[in-house]
């Protein structure tokens, strides 16, 4: 009878599984060439953030992190990198604001160190310093969007 307990109430607990993690897109210019490497090496880097989810089915989820990094070198760009890391999330059974935490918190702190890793070589692999992006709070992200949408702004 315990084990007829557990399973079921293991049934209305909320499941989430990671299917896959991939490159759904990647880009990365140089588009200084060789002049770059002529000067000295001060950078001005600047890094933007999204995400985006769209529902595959009934229980299935992609979630897509972009990552898009200019480094600056005396107000030209050096280099631009842009890596859209995208994973595939099994989630049922969740309330819908669980869901939405879920997708928007916990997917892309699962993919971002797939990204940075995969900025970080193509930085190298174009013959630049390593650029290990720091790491990002997605939950304060997540509070700050959801602020915003509060007062009537929208999120960036």
């Amino acid at each position: 009878m315990a084990e007829e307990n557990q399973a079921g109430g293991q049934a209305n607990q909320p499941q989430f599984a990671l299917q896959r993690i991939y490159i759904k897109d990647l880009s990365f210019e140089a588009p200084q060439g060789h002049a770059a490497f002529q000067k000295q090496w001060r950078p001005q880097v600047q890094l933007d953030l999204n995400t985006a989810t769209k529902k595959l089915d009934d229980k299935n989820y992609e979630v897509v992190l972009t990552l898009t990094i200019t480094a600056k070198q005396e107000d030209e760009p050096a280099f631009l990198v842009e890596v859209q890391q995208a994973g595939i999330f099994g989630c049922d059974g969740f309330e819908p604001q669980q869901l939405h935490q879920v997708l928007n918190i916990m997917c892309p702190n699962i993919l971002f160190p797939y990204a940075r890793e995969t900025v970080d070589t193509l930085v190298i692999k174009g013959s630049f310093p390593p650029l290990m992006v720091a790491p990002v709070n997605f939950e304060a992200l997540y509070q700050q969007a959801l602020a915003k949408q509060a007062e009537g702004k929208p999120a960036n």
